[in-house]
């Protein structure tokens, strides 16, 4: 039953996000103090953070759900990332804000998150808090938040891989 209905709302996800999130990067004129995790009530594969506590570091946080095509489509990328930075000073954090009913299961992000492999920080953002707090408006959507907890790039859809990796590098060589 349950792989029916993850079928059906990834096709439906696929549309979704598809039709909403064309692919574009933006580094903003002025970057702003990036807005704290707001709302989260699990943490998964990590204890809660705060940016506040992740000043200094470089901070990649990627909005996705489990049953979006697009979402799953950038995860490679997005674990690859997490990878070959996080020793390097990138903290990556999925923050998992569902589009479905049963994207709020905790047990269903839980297996998502061993499905595909993710071992970085993952928030359940179940209330759209942190989704509000940001502005978003799309699935998948990159935020990179310089080590002094400013957004400093922002990234919605798939690809542009190599321009992502290119801003997470920039950020990482900056004091």
């Amino acid at each position: 039953m349950f792989s029916a209905i993850r079928n059906a709302a990834a096709c439906a996800g696929l549309a979704a996000c598809a039709a909403i999130a064309p692919a574009h990067a933006v580094t903003p004129a002025a970057p702003v103090v990036a807005p704290e995790f707001a709302g989260i009530d699990t943490w998964l594969n990590s204890e809660p953070l705060t940016l506040a506590q992740l000043r200094g570091k470089v901070v990649l946080v990627d909005f996705w759900t489990f049953a979006c095509g697009n979402c799953v489509s950038t995860l490679p990328a997005v674990r690859s990332w997490h990878a070959k930075y996080r020793d390097k000073g990138l903290v990556v954090v999925g923050v998992h804000t569902p589009e479905f009913p049963f994207e709020r299961d905790a047990g269903n992000v839980r297996r998502a998150i061993e499905r595909f492999g993710i071992t970085y920080p993952v928030a359940l953002d179940n209330g759209y808090a942190t989704w509000a707090a940001y502005g978003n408006q799309y699935w998948p959507a990159f935020y990179l938040i310089d080590k002094h907890g400013r957004v400093a790039y922002t990234h919605v859809g798939e690809g542009d891989y190599a321009q992502t990796e290119a801003a997470i590098e920039k950020l990482l060589a900056e004091r």
